[in-house]
């Protein structure tokens, strides 16, 4: 029996699953584990360091690979945003212009997602999504901080986007030569660099600017600052991120709740050379788990260790 293409795999997928959206990394789940026998050879290859590794190229054919899929079927749908993109088979429309690709295609009230419901997330609940991503994708060592654990010395209000949710190290000089690091701390050169990350569920058009300089204001201390967010609800909303971005270089990360290793840097962020630590002096001052951060930063200035016990925790 000759067997299927990959594009011809997806589209069987997609059939016999009617109205419901997959990402691309779904997808490569499920028809890499339904056809194991098909891909045995193919994750053999050297150039694979991990099963990760492997799935993560059947995620990019996959993606190259949509125009292939749109012709098998003209059942077959994909929307490319909001992100991330998704693909689905719609028994109930037909396109016979093969145009389906490229285009904000409007939701059915009949058409489901396989991801979570939005109105069943709390913000909450992103933070150990994002510290996965965070720490897995970006090697990145992680604190949450908690704007309980404020002072409000400056009365109320005074503290208004003070406090970013997520905050990270990352030690550039970990593999280093002792000796390079020897000469880096001594030349003041960089050894670390700091991130900060305001964390929303969903960005629209009456929220976006907000918070995108709530993220501009509790972020820009940081080498780089992001805004990271589940859902961008239009490519209007998109477009106006982009243009704050290029103007204030806060980046933008699309978060997946469902497979965090699927989430994207969607805009990077433009990197500051140093610190503001002016900024970081008066976050100090008011929040305790910022100054945590900060003693386990200088701690990893001072001897060049990170315990990870002291890393990628939720409290509370």
């Amino acid at each position: 029996m000759q067997k299927l293409s990959q594009s011809q795999k997806v589209a069987k997928l997609l059939k016999e699953n009617p109205k419901i959206k997959f990402t691309a990394r779904q997808i490569a789940e499920k028809i890499t584990e339904k056809h194991a026998e098909d891909y045995q050879d193919k994750r053999l290859n050297p150039i694979f360091e991990n099963d990760k590794a492997f799935l993560q190229q059947i995620v990019a054919e996959i993606g190259a690979q949509k125009d292939q899929i749109l012709k098998i079927d003209n059942h077959i749908f994909w929307q490319d945003k909001p992100r991330p993109r998704v693909y689905w088979y719609d028994p109930d429309k037909i396109d016979d212009t093969g145009i389906r690709a490229d285009s904000e295609i409007p939701e059915d009230d009949d058409v489901v997602s396989v991801t979570k419901n939005s109105n069943t997330i709390l913000e909450f609940d992103l933070y150990p999504v994002l510290i996965d991503y965070l720490k897995n994708e970006h090697k990145l060592y992680c604190q949450r901080i908690d704007e309980k654990r404020s002072k409000n010395s400056y009365g109320s209000g005074g503290n208004q986007w003070l406090h970013p949710d997520i905050v990270a190290i990352q030690p550039i000089d970990k593999e280093w030569n002792e000796l390079i690091r020897t000469c880096v701390k001594h030349g003041s050169g960089q050894s670390v660099r700091l991130w900060s990350f305001e964390v929303k569920k969903e960005l629209n058009g009456s929220n976006t600017r907000r918070c995108f300089f709530q993220a501009v204001s509790n972020s820009s201390w940081a080498n780089e600052g992001y805004l990271v967010t589940t859902s961008i609800s239009n490519s209007a909303v998109e477009q106006e991120l982009r243009m704050l971005s290029a103007l204030h270089g806060i980046g933008v990360i699309l978060l997946n709740p469902e497979n965090p290793s699927e989430s994207e840097v969607l805009l990077p962020a433009r990197s500051r050379a140093e610190v503001d630590w002016q900024s970081v002096d008066r976050i100090v001052k008011e929040n305790d788990d910022f100054k945590d951060f900060i003693e386990l930063v200088s701690t990893y200035y001072q001897t060049g260790r990170i315990r990870a016990r002291d890393w990628n925790r939720i409290k509370g």
